[in-house]
C-alpha cells in the first residue's frame, strides 16, 4: 500500500571475468588421483579478481581433461568482495564455485548481506543460494527471508535479476510470499517487483492488511494486485473485496489512493460493485469509500436492500388500509 517494496541490487559474489587467474593458499596441499581433486587444508584462503573466500578445507574438481572444474569449500566457510565502499559477503556450509559455468552456489543456512560502508543494508538468509555470473540471475531457496531497512520479505523461493553493473532489474517472491513492513502486509503466492517502472504485483491469493492511524485496520483480497511506488496508487482487481471496521465492499476492480501522510484513504470501484453497512447493503455502478472522514457514495443504477426489516409476529408492511 505504502511504499512497501524496494529492494536494491544483490550479487552473491562476483567471477566475471573469463580470463582470471586464481590463487589458493593453505597450509597443505594434495592431489587425489582417484578423485582427480586437489585438496587443501587449514587456513585456506582463495582469491580470484576481486573475491576472496576463507575457510578450514577445500577441493578442486578436475574435468577429464585435466581442468579445473569446480572448488568446493568446507566447513561453513565466508567469501566477500569489496569494491570502492561496497562489500558483499556470502556465509555456508558449503560453497561452490563453478570454475567453467561460473556460478557460485552456497548450501546449508545460507546468509548473504550487502554492505554500504559498514552498514548492512540487505539481508537474504535462505537453505540455498545460486549465483549466475553470466546471467546476473541469484535465486534462492527454502525459507527464504529478506531484509531491507525496515522492510522483511517471506518466500519458499526468491530470484533476483542484476544488469551488467550489478544494478537490480526485478525481483521475484515465489510461493507462500509475504512482505512486511511497518505493521503492514501482503500476502500472494507471486511477487515480482520491476525496478525500471518501479512497479510492484501480486497475483494468487493476494492479501492486503494496512495498518491505518487509528490502529485499525484496512484489508483487501483480490486475484491480482498492483503498486506503483512512483504515484503511490494502488490497484486490485478480480474479486476484489475490501473489509474496513464495519465496512464490507466487493467488486470487479478498484483504485487506491493516499491520504497526505501515504496511507490508503480513497477506494473507487468501477463496474457493478456493493457496499455493506449492517443490514444495509447499496448496489451501485460506481462506488467512492472514503476512511477518514469515514463514508461512501455510490452512483449508476443504485439499489438498496434492507435485511430483515420489520417487527412482531406479522412480518408483513403495509400502509393500513
Amino acid at each position: 500500500m505504502k511504499k512497501i517494496f524496494l529492494i536494491t541490487a544483490l550479487c552473491i559474489l562476483g567471477l566475471a571475468v573469463h580470463s582470471s587467474d586464481l590463487v589458493i593458499e593453505s597450509k597443505t596441499q594434495s592431489f587425489a588421483e582417484n578423485e582427480n581433486k586437489i585438496k587443501f587444508e587449514g587456513d585456506v584462503k582463495v582469491s580470484i579478481d576481486d573475491m576472496k573466500v576463507v575457510g578450514d578445507s577445500a577441493d578442486v574438481s578436475m574435468d577429464k581433461n585435466q581442468n579445473l572444474d569446480t572448488a568446493t569449500f568446507y566447513d561453513k566457510p565466508y567469501a566477500f568482495e569489496v569494491k570502492k565502499n561496497k562489500k558483499r559477503e556470502v556465509k555456508a556450509n558449503i560453497l561452490k564455485m563453478s570454475l567453467i559455468t561460473k556460478i557460485v552456489k552456497a548450501e546449508g543456512d545460507t546468509q548473504s548481506i550487502v554492505f554500504d560502508g559498514k552498514t548492512p543494508i540487505v539481508v537474504i538468509n535462505a537453505d540455498e543460494q545460486e549465483y549466475d555470473t553470466k546471467t546476473g540471475i541469484m535465486t534462492a531457496g527454502g525459507a527464504v527471508t529478506i531484509f531491507y531497512k525496515e522492510i522483511e520479505t517471506f518466500s519458499d523461493k526468491a530470484k533476483v535479476r542484476t544488469d551488467k553493473n550489478g544494478d537490480l532489474k526485478d525481483i521475484e517472491l515465489i510461493g507462500n510470499a509475504r512482505i512486511k513492513q511497518q505493521g503492514n502486509d501482503s500476502y500472494a503466492d507471486h511477487f515480482f517487483y520491476n525496478a525500471g517502472t518501479k512497479i510492484l504485483t501480486a497475483t494468487g491469493n493476494t492479501t492486503s492488511n494496512a495498518l491505518m492511524e487509528d490502529g485499525s485496520k484496512l484489508v483487501l483480497k483480490s486475484s491480482r494486485q498492483e503498486y506503483s511506488q512512483d504515484k503511490n496508487i494502488f490497484n486490485a482487481s478480480g474479486n476484489v473485496r475490501v473489509w474496513y471496521q464495519d465496512y464490507y465492499a466487493a467488486g470487479p476492480k478498484i483504485v487506491v489512493y493516499p491520504n497526505s501522510a501515504g496511507k490508503p484513504n480513497e477506494v473507487y470501484f468501477n463496474g457493478r460493485s456493493s457496499i455493506t453497512q449492517g443490514v444495509r447493503t447499496i448496489y451501485a455502478d460506481r462506488i467512492k469509500m472514503t476512511m477518514n472522514p469515514k463514508d461512501f457514495h455510490a452512483d449508476g443504477n443504485t439499489r438498496t436492500v434492507i435485511k430483515n426489516i420489520g417487527s412482531g409476529s406479522d412480518n408483513s408492511m403495509g400502509l393500513g388500509l
